[in-house]
C-alpha cells in the first residue's frame, strides 16, 4: 500500500504523538489515580523539622495539581496550610529509649486513636514524617490489622547506624522509604525494601551564597559584634536537660571575652518562658548579653534565623546539624541522655559518629560533645577554637563542599515516589 507525502508525513505525526501520550502516561502514571477521585492522605509528624517538611509536601501536592485533603498529627505550618490535625504535635515529643517508657500509655492511646479513625475513615495513604519510633508502629499497625492504606515513612531512620535489624520490621511494614541521603537508600536496596533518594529539601533551598551580614541584620543585630548560638532543642526536656550546659560555657566565656553576645532561639512563647526561667538566676552582666528570640511566623524559622545570624553555632546534636552545615557556619554539637538510655544506646551504635554533617562526610569535621564529655568547660573550649578564623573558615568549607554534594545527586520528586507507590499493586 503506497502513501502519498502528505499522507506518510500525517501518519508519522499520529504515532508519534500517541508514543508521547504514552510516555507521559508512563512518567505521571501516578497521577492517573487522581482522575478517579480526591486523595485522602494521612500524615504524622512530631517534631518542627517534620512540620517543615510535612508543609511542603503538601504544597508540593497542591503546586501539581493534585486534588488532597491532609489529616492526622501536624505542627503550626501544616495547619496553617489547611491540615487538620487530631493531636498537638508535640505529644510526640519525647527522645530516648526511658523517656519514651515513661509516656507508652499515652502514646499508645494515641496511636490507637488514629487507626479507629482510619478503619472508619481510611486515608488512601499513611505517610509517617521522621519520629520514626511512633510511626513504624503506626504503620505495623495498619499492616496487621489489613487496612486498605499504603504506608510510607519520610526520613529514614537510622538504621544504617544503630539497631540494623528493624530493617526487616521496615519491610513487613513500610510500602516505602523516602531517603534524605543517598546512602540510605543504597542500604536498602540491599535489604530489597523499595526506597526512593528525594533529597533534603533545605539543601535546595538554602542558598550557597549566605552572607552573615544580612542575617543580623534581618534580627536587629550588630554587624560588628560577635554572636554565639546556643540551641538546646525545641523540646521542653531538652531545655531542661542541656540549658543549664550551655548557660555554664557561656559564664565561662563571658569571663573570659566580655563583649560576646549569645542568642537563643525558642520556638514558642511556652518554651520562651521556660528559657527565661532558666536563666534568670544568671550574673547581672551575663544575663544583658543573652538575647532570647521567640518565634513570630508560621513557619517556625527562628532556629534557623538565629543560626543564620551568629558567627559560631552551640547545638544539640540532630536535624539542626544538617541545617547549621547548610548555613556553612562553624559550630560545635553535643548531647546528653538519660544515662540509662546511653549505656543501652552505646552498645547498639554502628557507626563512629552521632552528628549528621560527620555521618555525610565519613570523617569527623565538627565536634562532638557526648554525654561525659558534654561539660560547659570541654564546650566553651570548643567555642573558643572556632573563634580562630582560619580553624572556623575550614570548617565552612566543609560544610559548602557537602552542601554541594547533596544537591548534585540524582533525586526523585517525592510527591511522584508517593503516587507510584499508592499505584503499586
Amino acid at each position: 500500500m503506497l502513501f502519498t507525502n502528505h499522507e506518510q508525513i500525517a501518519l508519522f505525526l499520529v504515532i508519534r504523538c500517541k508514543i508521547i501520550l504514552l510516555e507521559s502516561f508512563k512518567y505521571f502514571s501516578g497521577a492517573w489515580v487522581l482522575l478517579k477521585q480526591k486523595l485522602k492522605i494521612g500524615i504524622v509528624v512530631g517534631e518542627v523539622s517534620g512540620d517543615t517538611l510535612g508543609v511542603k509536601l503538601m504544597r508540593s501536592f497542591r503546586e501539581q495539581g493534585i486534588d488532597a485533603e491532609f489529616e492526622g498529627i501536624g505542627g503550626p505550618q501544616m495547619i496553617a496550610e489547611g491540615f487538620h490535625s487530631y493531636y498537638p504535635m508535640e505529644i510526640l515529643s519525647v527522645m530516648g529509649i526511658v523517656e519514651v517508657l515513661k509516656d507508652l500509655k499515652k502514646l499508645f492511646a494515641v496511636r490507637d486513636g488514629l487507626v479507629e479513625r482510619w478503619t472508619e475513615h481510611p486515608v488512601d495513604i499513611f505517610i509517617g514524617i521522621d519520629a520514626p519510633d511512633f510511626n513504624l508502629r503506626l504503620s505495623k499497625t495498619i499492616k496487621e490489622k489489613q487496612l486498605p492504606i499504603k504506608t510510607v515513612q519520610y526520613v529514614s531512620p537510622s538504621v544504617w547506624a544503630w539497631r540494623q535489624g528493624r530493617v526487616h520490621g521496615i519491610k513487613r511494614s513500610v510500602d516505602l522509604v523516602l531517603c534524605l541521603f543517598p546512602f540510605e537508600k543504597t542500604f536498602y536496596e540491599n535489604y530489597e525494601v523499595a526506597a526512593a533518594f528525594v533529597g533534603h529539601p533545605l539543601a535546595k533551598q538554602l542558598p550557597l551564597k549566605n552572607p552573615i551580614t544580612e542575617a543580623k541584620h534581618q534580627l536587629g543585630l550588630s554587624a560588628h559584634k560577635t554572636h554565639i548560638a546556643l540551641l538546646p532543642g525545641s523540646r521542653r526536656g531538652e531545655i531542661e536537660r542541656l540549658l543549664p550546659l550551655l548557660t555554664g560555657a557561656a559564664e565561662i566565656l563571658h569571663r573570659k571575652h566580655p563583649n560576646l553576645e549569645f542568642l537563643i532561639p525558642a520556638i514558642n512563647d511556652a518554651r520562651k518562658h521556660q528559657i527565661e526561667q532558666g536563666i534568670q538566676n544568671l550574673d547581672t552582666s551575663l544575663k544583658s548579653k543573652i538575647h532570647v528570640l521567640e518565634n513570630s511566623d508560621a513557619e517556625s524559622k527562628i532556629g534557623r534565623m538565629v543560626m543564620n545570624a551568629s558567627d559560631i553555632v552551640a547545638l544539640a546534636s540532630g536535624t539542626a546539624t544538617l541545617e547549621a552545615m547548610l548555613l556553612h557556619r562553624p559550630m560545635v554539637t553535643f548531647y546528653k541522655l538519660n544515662w540509662l538510655t546511653y549505656l543501652i544506646a552505646k552498645f547498639m551504635v554502628k557507626i563512629p559518629y552521632y552528628s549528621l554533617p560527620n555521618i555525610i562526610a565519613g570523617k569527623k569535621v565538627i565536634e562532638e560533645l557526648i554525654q561525659a564529655n558534654a561539660t560547659p568547660q570541654h564546650l566553651a573550649t570548643e567555642i573558643e577554637k572556632l573563634m580562630d578564623h582560619e580553624t572556623a573558615h575550614i570548617q565552612m568549607m566543609q560544610h559548602l563542599s557537602m552542601h554541594k554534594q547533596l544537591i548534585s545527586g540524582n533525586t526523585e520528586d517525592p510527591v511522584h515516589a508517593i503516587l507510584n507507590c499508592l499505584n503499586a499493586g
